[in-house]
C-alpha cells in the first residue's frame, strides 16, 4: 500500500518561510515541522523569529531557526542565505509570506508605501530566488511558494498597492515557472482569503466578522492552519506535477454571489 502521508514530508530539505514568525509563515513553518522538515523563519523582529523557532524545535524535535531580515534590503537577502545554510544545510523549499497592508487608498497613497509594499510582496521574491537557486537546482523535488492574495482578482479601494502588489506575484510566478522549469523547480501560488491572523485583526475588530462571513460560501473566517497545510503539500513530492498555478484557498469568496 502506498504511503502518501510520508510524501508530505519528501523532499526532506530545508525550507525558508519569510514573514514566518506570525500569521500565514509560522502556520506553514509549524505544518512543515510537524511532518519532520527543517524551518528556517525570516522576518523583521529578530527576537520574535528566534522565539518561535525555538518553540517549533521544542514542539516537534525539528530543525529550526529565526533569522531577523528585511526583504526590502536585497544584500540582507543575500546575507540571511549565508546564515540560512549554515543553520538548516541543504535548502529545498521557499515561501514568501512577509507582507505589508495599505489601508489608506489612493488618497494617503506615498511614493515611501507604495515602494515598501510592492519591494516585499513582489521585488524581494525573484531576489529570493536568485539568493537559493544554486540550493534549489541541486536538491530534487525543490517548490517554492509565493503568497497572493483574492485582492489580486477582486477590487477594493482601501489597499491599492496590496492588490498591485499581489496581482503581481500571479504574473511574476508563471514566468518564473518557465525558467525554474527546466532545473525541475517548481513554482506556485496561493492566494488566501479572509483569513484570522494579526495583519487582518484591526479590521475584523472595526467591523465584525459577519460583515465578510455573508459572502463566503462557507460562511465562516479560514484559519492560518488552513493556509498552511496547502503550502506543506505544494511543496512535497504529493503535488510533483503541479508549477505555475494559482490555489486559491478562500472558503469560496471570489465565486460567490451572495
Amino acid at each position: 500500500m502506498e504511503d502518501v502521508g510520508s510524501r508530505l514530508a519528501l523532499p526532506a530539505t530545508g525550507v525558508v518561510i519569510t514573514g514566518g514568525a506570525s500569521g500565514l509563515g509560522l502556520a506553514s513553518a509549524r505544518a512543515l515541522a510537524a511532518v519532520g522538515r527543517p524551518v528556517a523563519l525570516w522576518d523583521l523582529d529578530t527576537a520574535r523569529s528566534e522565539a518561535a523557532a525555538a518553540d517549533i524545535m521544542s514542539e516537534f524535535g525539528t530543525i529550526a531557526s529565526g533569522h531577523g531580515i528585511d526583504v526590502r534590503d536585497l544584500a540582507a537577502i543575500e546575507q540571511g542565505a549565508v546564515a540560512t545554510r549554515e543553520k538548516l544545510g541543504r535548502v529545498g523549499g521557499l515561501v514568501h509570506c512577509a507582507g505589508v497592508v495599505d489601508r489608506d487608498n489612493l488618497d494617503g497613497m506615498t511614493e515611501q508605501s507604495w515602494d515598501d509594499g510592492i519591494a516585499v510582496h513582489l521585488r524581494a521574491l525573484p531576489f529570493l530566488i536568485k539568493a537559493f537557486l544554486a540550493d534549489l537546482q541541486a536538491s530534487p523535488g525543490s517548490a517554492i511558494v509565493a503568497t497572493a492574495s483574492i485582492n489580486a482578482t477582486l477590487g477594493h479601494e482601501v489597499n491599492p498597492i496590496y492588490s498591485a502588489g499581489k496581482g503581481g506575484v500571479l504574473s511574476i510566478v508563471r514566468s518564473l515557472a518557465d525558467r525554474l522549469g527546466r532545473d525541475g523547480i517548481r513554482i506556485n501560488s496561493i492566494s488566501p482569503g479572509l483569513i484570522v491572523t494579526p495583519m487582518i485583526r484591526p479590521t475584523l475588530d472595526m467591523v465584525g466578522a459577519a460583515r465578510f462571513e455573508q459572502r463566503i460560501l462557507l460562511s465562516r473566517l479560514g484559519q492560518p492552519e488552513e493556509i498552511g497545510r496547502v503550502v506543506r503539500f505544494l511543496l512535497s513530492d504529493e503535488a510533483s506535477y503541479i508549477t505555475a498555478s494559482e490555489i486559491v484557498v478562500d472558503g469560496g469568496n471570489v465565486s460567490s454571489q451572495r
